[in-house]
């Protein structure tokens, strides 16, 4: 099937209630039992269970090529039931130059439950081996990561990981399942902070998971309703509206960042640009093989914060913010806001510059968005 018609008719495409063409909002908490414990459709509590998520879970699911989907109340939400895998005195790799939140939370919460990460250069595979030890039970990884974009190698980690017992987590939210699906590569574990692509509007705040490995899915399902961190149904009714048309949406972003790229490749006040679609990207060849297509995120480097600021001041299209993958583009300095929360002599070593500003494009017109960020540079001559 093509991934366009998935998007529509992936999941549960009709209400098999009322055959309502879109899955309507259960707005509700709790449901008629027929006798004590004779549940309607298997629905009891809506903490652990609602007709409108379930829909979206089974969606992800689809998507991702998975046997099973959860949805949470936010990315975080999402990447925390994953890392309650992990037991006290378990030992994971992640990606050195991970998402500003996923090192927080292991940094300044799981840690304080015993749970150590390494953060690692996972781009060259061969190193991850000389990190695990005998307590490693988790190896997750980004890919493309935020914010330099940094490829791993997703079927040669999943190899690593089965070799080692270790459960494999890919976060792929810059790919979105439009344009990579680790799953059938051999990743044991698929999440998404679906507040950005899959939610693509600016408008929901979600987090989503997606595994076929029943012993997981199960022990996932376990802790969604045990902790509680659930996806409410007006936000997975919104999800699902703004997936049906993600690939539509991509496309459009894509054509929009190969000319954005080829232009800040040629400005002279462009340092360096991070992107995989590049021939000279690290690791370029590996995520040509294992992605369908680009990311939106764009990350390029000026000659210092103040001429960051500077450009970010002159655009008329990108709006400053928090966030990416909505259908507006947005620009940001990491250094001061997506990555504030890592110090900074662990940027700096990351290559994360005070100068570094990260784009996600959007779905304007692109001479639109060309001409804009044109503009802004030409200030810094």
């Amino acid at each position: 099937m093509n991934k366009k018609t998935q998007l529509i008719h992936g999941g549960m495409t009709t209400d098999p209630y009322t055959g309502a063409v879109t899955t309507p909002i259960y707005q509700t908490s709790t449901y008629l039992q027929d006798g004590i414990g004779d549940m309607r459709q298997g629905y009891e509590y809506s903490r652990s269970a609602n007709p409108t998520r379930s829909a979206l879970e089974g969606l992800i699911a689809d998507l991702e090529q998975g046997t099973h989907g959860f949805a949470f109340g936010s990315g975080m939400a999402a990447i925390s039931a994953v890392m309650m895998l992990l037991d006290k005195g378990d030992h994971l790799l992640i990606n050195s130059d991970v998402y500003g939140g996923t090192y927080r939370a292991l940094t300044k919460v799981f840690n304080r439950f015993g749970i150590e990460a390494d953060f690692i250069d996972t781009t060259h595979i061969d190193t991850i081996e000389q990190y695990i030890k005998p307590e490693t039970k988790m190896l997750y990884i980004e890919t493309p990561s935020n914010p330099l974009l940094r490829v791993t190698d997703i079927k040669k980690s999943a190899e690593i990981a089965q070799q080692h017992n270790l459960i494999s987590v890919v976060d792929n939210t810059f790919m979105t399942p439009y344009f990579q699906n680790p799953l059938p590569l051999g990743i044991d574990l698929v999440l998404h902070s679906a507040t950005k692509y899959l939610g693509g509007h600016s408008d929901v705040v979600a987090g989503l998971v997606a595994t076929k490995d029943a012993d997981l899915a199960e022990r996932i399902g376990f802790i969604q309703n045990s902790t509680g961190g659930v996806l409410g149904p007006q936000d997975s009714y919104l999800l699902v509206r703004g997936m049906k048309t993600l690939g539509l949406r991509m496309d459009q972003v894509q054509r929009n960042t190969l000319a954005i790229i080829d232009m800040l490749q040629q400005h002279q006040a462009v340092k360096q640009v991070f992107h995989p679609s590049m021939a000279e990207h690290l690791n370029h060849e590996i995520h040509q093989a294992q992605a369908e297509g680009h990311t939106g995120v764009v990350a390029f480097e000026v000659e210092d914060i103040e001429s960051a600021k500077q450009v970010i001041s002159k655009l008329q299209y990108f709006t400053l913010a928090e966030s990416l993958g909505a259908v507006e583009s947005l620009v940001s300095v990491p250094a001061l806001m997506t990555h504030a929360s890592i110090p900074k002599d662990i940027r700096q070593k990351e290559g994360i510059a005070d100068g570094l500003i990260r784009l996600s494009v959007g779905i304007e017109g692109t001479e639109d968005l060309v001409s804009d960020l044109t503009q802004a540079l030409d200030t810094l001559k």
